[in-house]
This record gives structure tokens, sequence and C-alpha cells, in this order.
């Protein structure tokens, strides 16, 4: 059996990036209100466990820096400095430093480049000119005991059996106890053991040391974190009555012998503190009160078992594809037992159905993450390419707990990453500007997610001078863009996203090429989504990105048009009314029908998707409303809800307008899932151009 070292060692990886991303965050956060000690604690928390992780896998390179970095930071908790902006900036490149250090000695396993050193060495003479260890002193702080302080504090550890197999070293807890203070005693514990019963992969070592050191007991017992279930550990804390020893020793059995010759050795106790009587507890009353139990006993820490797991993309990703094939399969034997008329069979085949939907909701929910992750990691962004600039920018984040599907969270990343910078480039004017015109000199960017309709919507809005129409307008007639009528506001603003399209009047090195636009609302639109554009001159844009929840599953409407099935994504459907048939002629000339005082346009699927085929009999109208555009959908059949597992199409129609995915039937039969926004915007779209009679350009634009 080979050493599970990778293992544990990607276990550190990721919560290692994970610690630096809350410790970035919290490194903003103290920026703007040095006075936060909360912040402060969980800065100096975070680097504090990167260290002594790091030091359990032997990476020295990493633990070096974050102990210069550890050092600062006590200084600052200790009241002997002040958080200034310039400190918060030079955490921020250690931050930076300390993930590429990551990266480099623990993903890649290759030691640091004379570049990165060289960074380093800059780095480290800034730590020390507010006060840290310099950087002659940082490699003996990490090879060398720290000064001794008052107070030994005592440490009992028995490893697990399964401590090497799952790739930890016991030297490494005790090279990390070094950094915590002095060692002034070790023994090494060995069970008796006959060489029958050994077994070279297990672990069968033990330690009794002294510690004397300044920390408390919580971060002396989080070195033992990562084999805390498996060992048995015992702290006492310096001065610990004798009668605490005594009695622990009791409880001991064939082992105390040794330990009581161990604590002897390690000074932790003199003759005399053994010498009082086993009887003497023995004869305590009865309601003597226990001796104080070690807060860091071997019990499990509290809330373990609602706490979270750590679980491979690709595992939860192919559990969802399985629930989704069940769902299918469900759909197909419950189709069966209604053919051949079995209702009772129908009926289990129906519950089983409803079981199986269950479960692939629930596979899903656990692929749902929050939003405000992802929308924190853009407050770095805005500071620095603010600072850059030359511009005072604050990001306001609301509806961070909106929860989108993690396949969508990381495409989106990108997009909204492309538009922050635009709008803080090209949006936000500089100071003296902004105070020219009566308004605040800091500029403000504010992020929002909310649910609408079943879709998430992100929206991306500054305070700034607005979208210039009269450049756009004139650029987008220079490229020929535009015919002579007067395109509408969404039109135009909607030609922003075309390539190459840019009004900028100068290239910078944050945007001004026209690169770039056309790829986020290609990106956006690849993942089902829509985006648009909302300005008002001196007040600012708002840039709204409309998303489904999830990109493996909808709820839909499956219908029927000249024998072909379709889903009609639920979300969008308002209504289902009955077309009158006497009237179809006029209805298709009409291109539209009254409803309750409402003009409704009329979408005849057929001759949108020129299906060819005899009309139904009787053709039935679906009420579908996106973007705030509102149509009738006339189909011939009304097939009823349908659980919908989203499959992707081939690359041969990515460029099918109105159709945005694929499922498979229960009868095996496939069925395309409509895109309702897409179609509805072809049709305003040909309406605008001035298509014929069949496309109602007039309805289309009334209903607009």
């Amino acid at each position: 059996m080979t050493l599970n070292l990778d293992a544990a060692l990607q276990t550190f990886i990721a919560e290692a990036r994970e610690l630096l991303h809350d410790m970035e965050q919290a490194l903003l956060l103290l920026e703007a209100q040095p006075e936060d000690d909360s912040q402060l604690a969980a800065i100096f928390r975070a680097a504090h466990t990167i260290k002594g992780s790091a030091g359990l896998f032997g990476l020295d390179p990493i633990v070096a820096f974050a102990h210069v970095v550890e050092d600062l930071l006590d200084r600052l908790r200790a009241g002997k400095l002040v958080a200034s902006r310039d400190m918060v900036a030079l955490l921020l490149a250690c931050n930076d430093h300390l993930a590429e250090l990551l990266e480099v000695v623990a993903v890649h396993n290759t030691a640091p480049s004379a570049s990165l050193l060289e960074r380093e060495r800059g780095l480290r003479e800034r730590l020390a000119g507010f006060g840290a260890a310099g950087p002659a002193s940082v490699a003996a702080a990490v090879a060398m005991p720290a000064p001794a302080q008052e107070g030994v504090w005592h440490v009992s550890v028995r490893f697990g059996l399964d401590t090497f197999r799952n790739g930890m070293d016991p030297l490494s807890f005790l090279r990390y106890l070094d950094t915590l203070g002095e060692r002034v005693g070790t023994e090494v514990y060995q069970p008796p053991l006959a060489w029958a019963d050994f077994d070279p992969e297990s672990c069968y070592l033990g330690l009794e040391i002294a510690l004397r050191s300044e920390r408390d007991e919580a971060a002396i017992a989080e070195t033992f974190e990562f084999v805390r279930d498996e060992c048995r550990l015992r702290i006492f804390a310096p001065q610990a009555p004798a009668e605490e020893y005594r009695q622990w020793l009791a409880e001991l059995g064939d082992e105390a012998a040794w330990v009581e010759g161990a604590l002897l050795r390690c000074g932790t106790l003199a003759p005399d503190d053994l010498l009082a009587p086993q009887a003497v507890t023995a004869s305590e009353p009865e309601d003597a009160a226990p001796a104080r139990p070690p807060a860091a006993a071997s019990a499990p820490r509290e809330g373990r078992a609602g706490g979270y797991i750590r679980v491979r993309a690709d595992k939860l990703e192919e559990l969802i594809n399985l629930a989704g094939e069940l769902v299918t399969a469900g759909a197909g034997a419950l189709l069966l037992a209604r053919q051949r008329g079995d209702e009772p069979l129908a009926e289990a085949n129906g519950e089983v159905s409803a079981l199986l939907e269950a479960l692939l909701d629930g596979a899903l929910a656990m692929r749902m993450v929050p939003v405000g992750e992802t929308f924190n990691r853009f407050q770095r962004v805005v500071r620095d390419v603010s600072q850059e600039l030359g511009k005072e920018i604050e990001l306001v984040v609301s509806g961070g707990d909106t929860e989108l599907d993690k396949a969508l969270i990381e495409k989106i990343g990108d997009p909204l990453m492309h538009l922050l910078r635009n709008a803080m480039d090209h949006g936000i004017e500089m100071p003296e500007v902004r105070l020219a015109a009566g308004k605040p000199a800091r500029g403000r960017l504010r992020l929002n997610a909310f649910h609408d309709a079943g879709n998430i919507v992100l929206e991306l809005a500054d305070d700034g001078a607005g979208l210039n129409r009269e450049r756009i307008l004139h650029k987008a007639r220079e490229r020929g863009l535009l015919g002579a009528a007067e395109p509408s506001e969404r039109e135009l603003y909607g030609l922003i996203f075309e390539p190459g399209f840019s009004t900028a009047e100068a290239v910078t090195n944050l945007s001004g090429r026209g690169v770039g636009m056309d790829v986020v609302k290609r990106n956006i639109t690849s993942l089902r989504g829509s985006i648009e554009l909302d300005s008002e001159p001196g007040r600012g844009t708002c840039v709204r990105i409309r998303l489904p929840l999830t990109l493996a599953m909808i709820d839909g409407l499956l219908v029927d048009t000249v024998g072909s099935a379709y889903v009609v994504p639920l979300d969008v459907v308002q209504e289902c009314i009955e077309l009158p048939t006497a009237s179809r002629d006029q209805w298709r000339e009409q291109g539209h029908v009254a409803l309750r005082g409402e003009v409704l346009p009329l979408v005849f699927l057929r001759d949108y998707l020129g299906l060819q085929g005899e009309p139904a009999r009787r053709e039935n109208i679906v009420v579908v409303k996106a973007q705030g555009i509102k149509a009738g959908l006339v189909v011939d059949h009304l097939m009823g809800e349908y659980q919908t597992v989203i499959k992707p199409l081939g690359p041969l129609f990515a460029g099918v307008r109105g159709i945005s995915g694929s499922t498979v039937l229960g009868s095996g039969a496939v069925a395309l899932i409509l895109d309702i926004p897409a179609l509805l915007k072809n049709l305003i779209d040909k309406a605008s151009r001035g298509a014929g009679p069949a496309d109602h350009p007039s309805t289309i634009r009334q209903a607009v």
C-alpha cells in the first residue's frame, strides 16, 4: 500500500487557495475600516494556518515568507503598528506572492525562480521598513525555535495507526511546534510490540512535549488539525495542578509508568509532584468538583456532522448525468405502462418517476453556489484598476446570496470582468469632471443579482456619464450598420456588441480596441442567456444579463407542431388558450389577437421553422413573455408539462436561431428546446428591417 500523500497535498492546496482569497477580501475591508479588529484577526488566522499547513508538507519557501507576513500581522494585532493604506497595499502584494509560491512550490513541485526570489526580497525589505522581521532573520526564524517565553505547556500525542498511510509525517508536527515556541523537552513513546505484530506501514509513535510558548491552547491544538480525528491528544496548560496530571496517569494503564518518567525528563513535573498517593483522590468527597478537562481532547469537534465535504466536480457531474438518464428512462417506462393500459403499473412508475425527478433536483441543488463569492473577487480588481486610472471608485455588491449553477458561475466571471473594466475606463469620469458635474468625486459601481421568472438577472450599473447616443449613431452609420430609418434605443445600444465596434477616442491598456464586447455577448448567448444595455446621459449605464439557473435541466411545456415535439421553458409561459378555428386565416393575416384588451402578436411556429404539413383542426396559443416582450406562440397540440434534461446541440446546429438545445423523450424521440428570448428578438430584428407581412412588424413593434 502506498502513502496517500498526494491526496492530502491536494486538500492543502485547495484550502490554501480559499484562505488566500479570504485573506484578500479581509485586507480590502481592513483598508476601508482600519480599526476593524475582526478583519485583522481573520487575516492573521489565514496566514497562520497557511504557514502551519505548509510546514506539515515541508514547503519551506511558503513557511518562510508566511512567517514574515505573520510577524507584521502580529505587531498589528498587538497595537504596535497601525494599518495604513500603504501597509494594506503591501500585504495585498504579499498575498499575491504567497499565491504564486503556492502554485510554484506546491502545485508544480518546483523551486522558486530567480525573478520570484527577487520579488520576495523586495517585499521582505518593505516589510522590514514597517518593523517586521528583516530578510536576514527570516531564515533563522524558520530554522530555529522562537525566543523563550514564559509558561510551559505539556503536549501528549499518540498518532493513529494510519498516520503514514494518510501521508502525514510526525516530524512535521514537531517542526511546526518549533514556530510556536521553544521545545524544552521531547520524549518519543514506542509501545512494546512483538515482531510478529509489526506492520511497517503503521505508525506506533507517540510524543511527550514540553513547549514554552505564549500562544493560546487553540493555536497549539491547531498543529494537529490534520490528524485530530485519528490521534489521542491531551494539552495541559502552564501551571496546571499536579493533581490533574495524577488523574490522567491513573487513566493510562500500562503506559503510565513510562509517561511518569517522560514528564520528569521533560521537566514538566518534579519528583515531589508525583509523590502524592493516589488514595488522596479516592478519599475526596463524592460531590467534589472534577478536575478541569483539557479543552483539546480527542472528542469530535462541535459542528463537524453538519459541516461540508469536498466532492470532485467531475464526480458530481457524472451523478447529475446519471440522474438525468434515469429521469428519461423513468418517463419511458411510464409511457409504456400507459400504452398497455396497465393502471397499477403506470401508477407505480409515476411514483418512481417523481422520486427520480426529486433525485435530479437534489443533485442539481448540490451544484448551486452563491454568486457573492464571484462578486467579491472583483473588489480587488476595482481597487487596482481605479488606482491605475487615477479615479476613485467603489464597488457595492448586493444579492450575493442568490444561487447559480457552478458551471455558469465559472463561465460568467470573464464576461463580468470585461464589463467591469469597461465601466471603470469609459463609464466613470475623472474626479474633477464628476465634481464639476455636481457628482461626488468617488464613482460607484453596483453589482446586483436577483431571481426573475425562473432566471437569474445580473446587473452591473455605474453612475458615470452614460452612453453617448450621437457618437454611437455616427460610428454605426460610418460602418454601415444602420439603414436610413431612425433606430430605437434598444437597437442602437445593441450595436455596441457588434465585432470591432468602439467609440473610444483613445486606446488604453484596458479598452478601446473594439475587441471584447462581441465576445462578451457570444459567451453569454452560449449559456442560453441574453444581455442588454440601458443608459441615461449624465446618470450612468446599466448592463443587464439574464441567465438560466442551470444548464442541466429545465421545467418545460411539451408542444407538438406538424408531428414534431418542442419544449417551451415553463418559466416564460404565461397561459394557454385555444385559437378560434373559424378565423385562422384571418389571424395569420392580421398577426395578432386581442387578449383581455391587450394586443398579443402571434408567432406561428410552423411558419417560423418552415415546417410543411396540414395544421391541426384546433390550434392552441401558448402566451409567452421574455425580457418584457409578450407574444402568442401558435402550436398544434399541448402535451403537458415535462421535466427536461438538456442535451447540447452539435456544432452543426450551433447557428440555429430560436433553438437552445434538445432533450430525449420517454418514447426515445428527440424534442428541440425553444429559445423564446432569441426567437422574439429574431422577429423584432426582422420587423425593424421591414420584413414581409408574415413577420407582422407593426404588431411586434407594438409589443415591444
